[in-house]
């Protein structure tokens, strides 16, 4: 028995080991690159919601409102193509009140909103202004962005490449190996911007400040380097 398993194990042992040797010798690290930018365009998300005792009162209000927006909006010069209808809704409102299990209706919430494009920032604030004194009640949030970030994200690939070929020939140096071609490159974008969070007006029209900051972008690379004697 041990004659047959011992010679056996010798084999798999030198299959590994040889197995082993042919493996290629890789270093594999990751790149980023951030670019920051000042925005060009705000995305704005403008709501009216109003309250009746019938469904169909609450949705004449809703809509009375938003067509006063949308007329304000074009007044305002915002394009049509720029004006996006992003969520409508009608749900009843209870007697919070009664705990029973059949809760009396008190009447109907409706409500809709639409996702602005202005492509004007220096007006924003002033359309914000002029929404509210037309019917505009609920602001679900506003974000900046640049019409084209095609520029912002090659820069941050080169700055992400760069980043990772920096990483690579520091290992390679603490690890006391050549670093050799690039074998592999991967990627994952992505950007990030400040949001507004979601806010109610129910008082007079007063200034609105907006301030767009800046939006990053941002692109991550993973890097496949072989080793070289």
């Amino acid at each position: 028995m041990n004659a047959i398993l011992y010679p056996a194990l010798a084999i798999i042992l030198m299959a590994t080991s040889a197995l082993a040797d042919e493996l290629p010798r890789r270093i594999t690290v990751t790149g980023e690159g951030n670019i920051s930018a000042a925005p060009d365009t705000a995305w704005v998300n403008i709501g009216v919601s109003h309250r009746a005792t019938t469904a169909r009162e609450a949705v004449a209000a809703m809509s009375a409102g938003m067509s006063g927006v949308i007329a304000e909006l074009t007044a305002a010069g915002i394009a049509e193509t720029d004006i996006q209808t992003g969520q409508l809704s009608l749900y009843p409102y209870f007697d919070d009140l009664n705990n029973t299990p059949t809760q009396q209706v008190l009447g109907y919430t409706a409500s809709i909103s639409v996702d602005v494009r202005v492509r004007d920032l220096d007006n924003t604030g002033a359309i914000l202004d002029a929404v509210v004194s037309e019917g505009a009640n609920t602001f679900g949030g506003i974000r900046f962005d640049l019409s084209d970030p095609a520029d912002a994200y090659a820069q941050a690939r080169r700055s992400a490449v760069a980043d990772g070929r920096s990483k690579a020939e520091l290992f390679a140096d603490a690890a006391g190996v050549k670093l050799g071609q690039l074998v592999n490159l991967s990627e994952n974008a992505y950007y990030s911007q400040p949001v507004m969070a979601e806010a109610r007006y129910d008082g007079p029209a007063a200034a609105v400040p907006v301030s767009p900051g800046e939006v990053s972008y941002a692109v991550q690379v993973t890097m496949v380097y072989d080793i070289t004697d």
